[in-house]
């Protein structure tokens, strides 16, 4: 019986020959891949900026430094992600702090960071930044966070790590609302450079900055010099910025999975339209459609609705990894993790992450998966779910 990761990269052999190409020529870090690459992924999500990164928790880091946020500054986020899209603000010595998530959506609550705000606004605490997740690849309520941000004064940083290709009110994520957008190319995203991210803006400033930030924080363009330069070959470090650059490598395969990122998108919905019209029976809470946006489908991820079943998430994990499916979970809420506890956050405090967490259950979804094995997934968690704990 073979196995059935819950995710897996997605290679052709235009990809294959793209890196073959990149290695044939002069450039192997620093080259003309990289430019193609930005102009491509702006162009597809309709935005004036865009800068490659070695990973999209390089991405999220120099942004928020780019953003201002610094010590005793504040970022909120919600506990349902990986831990880097709070750990970012940690990095630039601020604080953090969650908001519960949509049950629905599994993104950040506009309810409750709405209620959030206003008693930070009365406590004289606000955030700097605020964080939204577009968990599983479906877009948050941008609309509604940019309309409390120019309200209350926080700069949006979107983590669009799983999104992709995705689309929110008829426009390509990272195109409007967010101040800076960030997307993931790790291997088992929807577009992969084996590592890699992408950050986006529109405004040209924070474009330069983030320029700087990503590499060393040094300049090459005399107008930006302390000085006049000391002939063609000067630099000048204007910043402290990191070594956060993509190789031409990297965006060499990423511009070659970019031209196909509509296909891939349209087998991973087709796969996602499957497993809702087999699942649609079986006592499980199943991702939400909105007609206002279209999900990368990054992830596909139900829950377990224990008021259906007393089979509990633990035995149905057990028995698809027993079957040789990949299940995995998305996500541990990130204010249960012992670095956060030890900052003094505690299990209870955000309710509907933790709800949610205790009967989630990642299946596999990628665009190379067989519908044999897709059938395969659907019967074995059904044969899971008949039984009694």
């Amino acid at each position: 019986m073979s196995f059935v990761p819950y995710s897996t990269q997605d290679i052709d052999e235009a990809d294959i020959a793209a890196v073959a190409e990149a290695l044939r020529g002069a450039y192997l870090t620093q080259g003309p891949a990289i430019g193609r690459f930005e102009e491509a992924f702006a162009h597809r999500h309709d935005v004036p900026h865009a800068l490659a990164v070695s990973n999209a928790t390089a991405g999220l880091h120099i942004a928020c430094l780019a953003l201002g946020l610094g010590p005793g500054g504040l970022l909120w986020t919600c506990p349902n992600s990986f831990v880097a899209s709070a750990n970012c603000a940690r990095y630039c010595g601020a604080d953090v702090d969650f908001v519960d998530l949509d049950p629905r959506t599994r993104n950040i609550s506009v309810a409750a960071l709405e209620e959030k705000l206003a008693a930070a606004a009365a406590a004289g605490r606000l955030p700097d930044v605020v964080v939204p997740i577009d968990f599983s690849g479906l877009p948050a309520d941008l609309r509604e966070i940019r309309a409390l941000a120019d309200r209350y004064g926080f700069k949006i940083l979107e983590d669009a790590s799983h999104a992709t290709g995705a689309t929110y009110l008829d426009r390509p994520v990272g195109s409007a609302f967010a101040d800076v957008t960030v997307f993931s190319f790790h291997a088992v995203k929807i577009v992969t450079t084996a590592e890699g991210g992408m950050v986006t803006t529109r405004d040209p400033q924070l474009a330069s900055r983030l320029g700087l930030l990503r590499s060393h924080g040094i300049t090459r363009d005399p107008a930006l010099f302390e000085g006049a330069p000391d002939g063609p070959w000067d630099y000048q470090q204007t910043d402290l910025g990191f070594n956060y650059r993509i190789t031409d490598l990297q965006a060499a395969l990423g511009l070659s999975q970019l031209a196909r990122v509509e296909a891939m998108q349209a087998r991973r919905e087709a796969l996602a339209d499957r497993y809702d019209a087999r699942l649609a029976g079986l006592p499980l809470r199943l991702p939400a459609r909105l007609p206002d946006r279209r999900s990368s489908w990054h992830l596909y991820v139900v829950e377990i609705d224990d008021e259906r079943t007393d089979v509990g998430r633990a035995d149905v994990f057990a028995t698809l990894r027993a079957a040789q499916i990949g299940a995995n979970v998305h996500y541990i809420p990130i204010h249960t993790q012992p670095y956060y506890r030890r900052l003094g956050f505690e299990p209870g405090d955000f309710p509907a992450a933790e709800r949610y967490y205790r009967n989630a259950i990642t299946l596999p979804l990628y665009p190379k998966l067989s519908e044999a094995d897709q059938d395969r997934v659907v019967a074995t968690l059904a044969a899971a779910l008949e039984r009694r704990a």
